[in-house]
Formats: structure tokens, C-alpha cells, sequence
């Protein structure tokens, strides 16, 4: 099984990318994230056609998530499990097989300090209540997506650079530790230690030729699915071409 995450920034826009790129890896499980359509306008069909079965929580112009599938999506709950009041479509959790998958789109937090940085060192928490609450007792647990949190200076191409700066920071760190914490293993670390690997580029400054990139994409499962997790990766080449998104997809193999 190989289940794939890519913030596609903007799902329409990209809907020729997305069908080409499925075609050729052959996913069985996909998470996107920023979608950025309102559920009447996610390209349902198309996926249909294409072999997927899909489950999405959006809204217009901004932020949206999905999940695809080859195998029937069961059990959908879209946004997280508690009462707060949040009109942002960030989170989409599905059961397919004996796996429950979540595709999440963290919030950015703009700058350090700021009401929106608080708002992402409160979401992350709310992420991880929700983890706890809905599911403790699951077999297989895989929570995929841009987390917006380079975990570790070996995520960054100049960690001194971007030491302290927005999704660097050391509160957002160990808001990632601390969902980690929820019994998640890092799928590509458990084979890939090395730096150097990014899934994220700005779209200025040549950065992505230079490879002046951070990995803030990943896919985090549990010790009972990590422990059959036989490879991840980066599918570097989709940042490449015209009109991308500045983030690859990226993937694990159970």
C-alpha cells in the first residue's frame, strides 16, 4: 500500500498535474491540502473516472483538504472533533481498510508572535485532544499532510538562516513533538536520516534550482503501521515544470 500527501495549491488549477501524476505512481491512498474549492466545485468525477474514490472538506479560495482512494472511504469527519468555533477547513479524516487516515493543512502562522502563530500553537493542540478523544483505540493511524513545522535542522537548507523565523521556531517544534508524541513515527526518517531533503521551495529567488527548500510535508503514522513501513520518499520532480506547486508530493510504502 502506498499512501501519498501533496498540498497541491489550488486543485483546480492543477487538476491536469494531479490526474497525470496519478496515472504514474498509482497512489492508493492520496491527502491533499489547500485545495482551495468549495465541496460543490472539487472535480469529484474526474477522480471518479481516474479510479479514486474521494472524500473533501473546503471552502473558497482558501485553505480545503481530501483524501483519495482506490478502496471505498468510510466513517468521514470533516474539521476536528471538539465544539470551537473554527471556519477554516484544515483537517479530514477517513477509514479505508483497517487504516484510519487523516489529511491535515496546519495553519501557517504568518509571524512569530502574532495572532496567527498563537492560533497554529492552538490548533496543533486541539489536533492532538482530537488524536486522543477519537483515536486511541485505532490499529493503524496515519495523519499526512503539510504540517507547516520543519521538525529538525536537517529539514532546513540553512538552519542557521532560519533559526527562530516562522515554521523554525522552537514553540513550533514542540507543538510538532508533542502530536508526535501521540504515538507517530516520521515515515521518512525511519529510512532517509540524512539532510538535504526538502518538500517545500518558495516560489522566488531561484530557490527551488538551488535547492533552498525546508521539509514541512509528512506522512506520520503509528508504531503498529510504521512497523510496516518499507520505504518514503519525495517526489522531488512535481515541483519541476510549468506552474507547479512549491510543494512535492510525499509518500510512504506499508
Amino acid at each position: 500500500m502506498r499512501i501519498a500527501s501533496w498540498n497541491i495549491n489550488s486543485l483546480r488549477k492543477r487538476i491536469d498535474r494531479l490526474l497525470e501524476w496519478l496515472t504514474a505512481t498509482s497512489p492508493d491512498i492520496v491527502c491533499l491540502q489547500e485545495t482551495k474549492c468549495t465541496d460543490e466545485q472539487f472535480p469529484e468525477l474526474a477522480l471518479r473516472t481516474a479510479g479514486y474514490h474521494s472524500a473533501f472538506h473546503g471552502q473558497k479560495s482558501y485553505n480545503g483538504v481530501a483524501v483519495l482512494s482506490k478502496m471505498e472511504l468510510r466513517d468521514v469527519r470533516a474539521g476536528l472533533c471538539d465544539e470551537v468555533a473554527d471556519d477554516h477547513a484544515r483537517t479530514i479524516a477517513v477509514t479505508i481498510g483497517d487504516v484510519r487516515v487523516f489529511s491535515v493543512y496546519a495553519p501557517n502562522g504568518q509571524a512569530v508572535g502574532s495572532p496567527a502563530y498563537n492560533y497554529k500553537i492552538q490548533w496543533y493542540a486541539r489536533l492532538r485532544t482530537c488524536l486522543e478523544k477519537t483515536e486511541h483505540g485505532a490499529k493503524n493511524l496515519a495523519v499526512c499532510g503539510d504540517f507547516n513545522v520543519a521538525p529538525r535542522d536537517e529539514d532546513i537548507h540553512d538552519p542557521v538562516l532560519w533559526r527562530g523565523a516562522i515554521m523554525c521556531s522552537d514553540d513550533e517544534r514542540a507543538a510538532f513533538q508533542q502530536l508526535c508524541d501521540f504515538d507517530l513515527k516520521d515515515t521518512l526518517r525511519l529510512h532517509h536520516p540524512e539532510s538535504g531533503l526538502f518538500s517545500w521551495w518558495d516560489y522566488r529567488m531561484l530557490a527551488f534550482p538551488k535547492n533552498r527548500g525546508l521539509r514541512i510535508d509528512a506522512i506520520l503514522a503509528n508504531a503498529a503501521l510504521a512497523a510496516h513501513c518499507t520505504d518514503a520518499g519525495i517526489d522531488r520532480d512535481m515541483r519541476k515544470g510549468k506552474d507547479p506547486s512549491d510543494h512535492a508530493p510525499v509518500w510512504a510504502e506499508f
